[in-house]
């Protein structure tokens, strides 16, 4: 028989504390995110569709982006038990120089559209905790206001070649006069992917207003306001703007991208170089052959060619082909710190995020790129204590399982 008695008031007191407000709202929104999905939705109602779109799409169907993350939660971890791991090592060295974590910032255009602080604030959260960031030739901030953002940390440079060679060897020379250590030679987009929503949203460069958008710009002024009060957006690797980002990339971009074009910007750069948009064995096996740094497995976030190859999926492939001594890093559709370790895990040397990072700048700016790798950093370490590992060395091929799904039809 329970005893029933009125409850005390001290005794309640004792089991209620009343949280303190927070009354700035970015730090409580910011605080409320859990995850990298979480993120994306604070972003997606504080930034106007067709900014966010930009983001958050990918080519035609954008089957690639979705698949690559139906990659990674078709991930099966093995862990061992009794292997205490009270204390983890999430520290890697990587072309030749540290990082505090095992991803960095990937490289991304038109980043001041999405929020206005842009590359400025991937530098400087990069910078704080220790990881390299890459710009993009596409960028919003010039190779020297990156380079001033994260003075002491490690810069990366993510080249494209340019119907006018010109352009893209003077963006070198920039990059490594700046002090850039890596340079990534982006060889997947001879032409711009069909990117699906940025055409009918009328997404273009500069932003057009149109009745559509400043309906949707209303329940976000403070978009439009950052966006009208600051310095206009300029492109170091564009003379001119005005059309779809898919209209500019075809004018800028050439398709005649070869071997011999690595070949000249291997003589004008001084430091390391991958190849960034590697995606068969083959091409992996031949650039190691011709003595590149190291490549990245990746179909550009599902931006260009939909249904291409999944780059998670393609690195035990990779690894088994090219050996335990180059550098392979892989990115698309990370969006947990569990996606890295089993990336890791399987054979990646490093990894690059992207829209993670984006969702981050959207919903908060500099404090929300700084709560992307707060959250992720969280996810690796609990990822990696609940596998019995205290290093990124310790991960190895028998602590995942890929689940597939698309099994090849047997020719």
């Amino acid at each position: 028989m329970v005893t029933r008695q009125l409850p005390k008031p001290a005794e309640l007191f004792e089991l209620m504390k009343f949280k303190k407000p927070e009354l700035n709202g970015r730090k409580r929104r910011l605080e409320s995110a859990l995850t990298i999905a979480d993120l994306r939705m604070i972003a997606k109602r504080r930034t106007p569709k067709a900014a966010f779109d930009y983001t958050d799409g990918s080519a035609e169907g954008e089957v690639s982006l979705a698949r690559a993350r139906q990659a990674f939660e078709d991930v099966e971890f093995h862990p061992g038990i009794l292997k205490p791991a009270p204390d983890v090592d999430t520290s890697v060295e990587i072309l030749g120089g540290p990082s505090a974590l095992p991803f960095g910032i990937a490289p991304t255009g038109f980043t001041r559209l999405m929020q206005t602080e842009g590359e400025v604030a991937g530098a400087g959260a990069a910078a704080a905790a220790g990881i390299p960031f890459t710009l993009s030739t596409l960028g919003t901030t010039s190779i020297e206001g990156v380079k001033a953002a994260n003075p002491h940390g490690r810069n990366w440079f993510q080249l494209y070649v340019m119907r006018d060679r010109e352009i893209s060897y003077e963006l070198t020379r920039r990059a490594a006069a700046a002090g850039f250590d890596t340079l990534h030679f982006t060889v997947d987009t001879p032409v711009a992917g069909a990117r699906l929503r940025d055409k009918r949203n009328g997404f273009s460069i500069p932003p057009q207003l149109t009745l559509g958008t400043i309906i949707n710009a209303i329940p976000r002024p403070w978009w439009w306001f950052d966006f009208l009060t600051t310095p206009k957006l300029e492109f170091a690797s564009l003379s001119s703007t005005g059309g779809t980002v898919g209209e500019l990339l075809d004018a800028a971009m050439d398709p005649t991208i070869s071997y011999d074009d690595l070949a000249v910007i291997r003589d004008l750069w001084p430091g390391k170089i991958v190849i960034k948009g590697v995606q068969n064995v083959e091409d992996a096996v031949r650039l190691k052959d011709e003595g590149v740094d190291g490549i990245v497995l990746s179909n550009h976030g599902g931006r260009q060619l939909d249904r291409a190859p999944i780059p998670f999926h393609l690195l035990p492939s990779v690894r088994e082909a090219v050996g335990d001594d180059f550098t392979v890093m892989v990115d698309t559709g990370i969006m947990n710190g569990a996606d890295i370790v089993a990336s890791v895990a399987l054979g990646a040397d490093f990894t690059l995020i992207g829209r993670a990072y984006l969702y981050g700048l959207m919903a908060g700016g500099r404090q929300g790129v700084d709560r992307t790798i707060a959250i992720l950093r969280t996810e690796i370490e609990r990822t990696m204590r609940l596998l019995g590992v205290a290093s990124l060395a310790e991960l190895e091929p028998g602590h995942v399982t890929q689940l597939q799904r698309l099994v090849p039809v047997a020719r």
